[in-house]
């Protein structure tokens, strides 16, 4: 297989603590999927890294902000956020979001 597979059940979940988990999925040098899951209430605190990133709502509802501008983000929704640029996130329903990183994330895996 020329492909990098990643089967679901096998990888490890991270408690983040605060209502929060995360799953890395399949990734290489240059990209990284990770499942996010948030219990209502819980946050992702307002941070910035090198990478950028695309957020996808697989479900729940979420209050994205980007550099102190926020969008209320559902099932199907998404927002890119470019490299370097503060950015949170709010759950106001329970939900998961997969977020993809370019490049890979080496903090998530040490």
């Amino acid at each position: 297989m020329k492909g990098i597979p990643a089967k679901h059940d096998s990888q490890r979940l991270i408690d983040l603590g605060g209502g929060t988990t995360r799953r890395i999925l399949a990734y290489n040098d240059d990209l990284m999927s990770v499942e996010v899951s948030f219990e209502t209430g819980a946050e992702g605190a307002v941070h910035t890294h090198p990478h950028t990133q695309l957020s996808y709502v697989l479900s729940g509802s979420f209050d994205y902000t980007v550099e102190g501008e926020t969008v209320t983000l559902e099932p199907g929704d998404s927002i890119v956020v470019p490299s370097g640029l503060p950015h949170g996130t709010v759950c106001l329903e329970k939900g998961v979001l997969l977020d993809v990183f370019n490049p890979k994330r080496d903090d998530f895996l040490k």
